[in-house]
């Protein structure tokens, strides 16, 4: 026995010098070229069969929109990629684009949170790039138009919110949707002047706090109108997870000190009663919110932002071991899943919708740390996104990372996400001044202009 295990020791260090070269053989430059020409190939399919909608659909080579008439997600969303990457004959042409035809006076009832995070937050970051004064206007009338929303007894947002007329709808949200907005309506706020932005989404924010249990933690959906929860699971998945990233980056940001103590007072919580050691692993589940009582031991997709904003605030050994756990899980098919039991080791939800926040807190470990090891884990997770997603027409979902099958989908935050924290990866680090950015959840970045 002592024999094996001293051989087993030997592989492993044999392995591990295997892995060291293999770091050093990683041409960011070639790298960072093929990210930025499939790309292209996106854009391209999107601009060939779905121009003028919200997005591609890259299978039927046609389009899809969220509402009855189009609001130009897929190029709002990439516009500030477009510019990051370098390809400002093609972005100066898309913003015109928008400029001429992006119009929000439209009776539609849109779900504020999508709303936010993709154009008001697109518009934003697009207007600080290139100081176009007319993004900063179509987002200010974007903004108006949205206050009518927090207009709840509480204070806490409606779901949805029709654009012409401001009737609200939707009462049952849930944190993310109440506590995702500082980042774009804060920055709205400093730019024009108006403190009316920053004030509701400020409440909004500080309101799901107070909601938190004894024990610190938030639920899975909120009552806007009586704050009472409907589902008390606790957990850094879909539906809470972007709160929690925005109380540090609204810390980072705005030097909001509230913001920043909130943050303390939940990361606690987070670790205390969400945080599962399993056979060395660090892995991030679900409990109770008034128990703390485990209730589900699965990760997914969309958790996989967390070790980002575990870096982002100075964690960075639990960032370390977290980001290991995703990228074992992406292993398993050569593809993440949607939900995965790290238990049983089981996929729950096999779906892949082309999801970026693997590669955003790569992106993030890579700038904190300078590892070889996370250019190395993002050229495997680029080289399995290109292999398994690509199309002759874009990129698409995948029904399932078993199989492989294919979906006949590309949303806009392949755009404004996906593409670029690879492109950042592999980029020079002049390409963006990390540390003095704050990404908002679609992965805009905002910098901190008005002081």
């Amino acid at each position: 026995m002592k024999r094996l295990f001293i051989l087993l020791i030997a592989a492993a260090i044999l392995n591990l010098g295997a892995l060291s070269q293999s770091f050093a053989k990683i041409d960011r430059k070639a790298a960072a070229e093929s990210v930025k020409a499939e790309f292209l190939h996106a854009w391209n399919g999107y601009k060939k069969h779905a121009w003028g909608n919200d997005d591609l659909k890259p299978l039927s080579k046609s389009h899809h929109n969220w509402y009855a008439e189009p609001l130009l997600m897929s190029p709002v969303d990439g516009l500030d990629t477009m510019y990051i990457m370098g390809l400002r004959q093609e972005a100066d042409a898309t913003r015109e684009y928008v400029k001429k035809t992006l119009n929000f006076d439209k009776d539609l009832s849109v779900q504020k949170f999508e709303i936010v995070i993709r154009l008001l937050g697109g518009l934003l970051s697009s207007y600080q790039i290139t100081g176009d004064k007319e993004l900063l206007k179509l987002a200010d009338d974007l903004g108006r138009r949205l206050l009518p929303a927090f207009e709840s007894p509480t204070g806490l947002p409606y779901k949805h919110v029709n654009l012409r007329t401001g009737k609200v709808s939707t009462p049952i949200s849930n944190p993310a949707e109440t506590g995702t907005l500082l980042i774009e309506f804060g920055t709205l706020s400093k730019l024009t002047g108006k403190p009316i932005y920053y004030e509701k989404a400020k409440r909004a924010l500080v309101e799901t706090y107070k909601r938190r249990s004894p024990i610190g933690l938030v639920g899975t959906r909120i009552n806007v109108e009586t704050r009472q929860w409907t589902n008390t699971g606790s957990h850094v998945s879909a539906e809470i997870d972007s709160y929690y990233e925005y109380l540090f980056k609204c810390w980072k940001l705005f030097g909001d000190k509230q913001c920043k103590a909130m943050w303390d007072d939940s990361i606690i919580a987070i670790n205390k009663y969400l945080a599962d050691d399993v056979n060395g692993e660090l892995w991030y589940g679900h409990a109770d919110m008034v128990t703390g009582k485990r209730t589900e031991t699965t990760w997914g997709a969309l958790d996989a932002f967390f070790p980002a904003i575990l870096a982002l605030s100075g964690d960075l050994d639990r960032a370390k071991r977290l980001q290991d756990s995703s990228f074992k899980m992406w292993n398993f098919h050569g593809i993440e899943p949607e939900v995965y039991n790290y238990k049983t080791g089981q996929v729950e939800h096999a779906g892949y919708p082309l999801r970026p926040e693997i590669v955003e807190s790569t992106h993030y470990l890579y700038q904190y740390t300078k590892d070889p090891k996370y250019l190395a884990m993002g050229k495997k997770l680029w080289d399995d996104f290109v292999k398994h997603c690509r199309t002759d027409a874009g990129y698409a979902h995948l029904k399932s990372v078993v199989t492989k099958e294919k979906n006949d989908a590309m949303q806009s935050f392949v755009l404004a996400e996906t593409f670029k924290y690879f492109y950042l990866l592999f980029a020079p680090d002049k390409t963006l001044d990390f540390r003095n950015v704050v990404f908002n959840t679609e992965a805009h970045p905002i910098k901190r202009t008005w002081e």
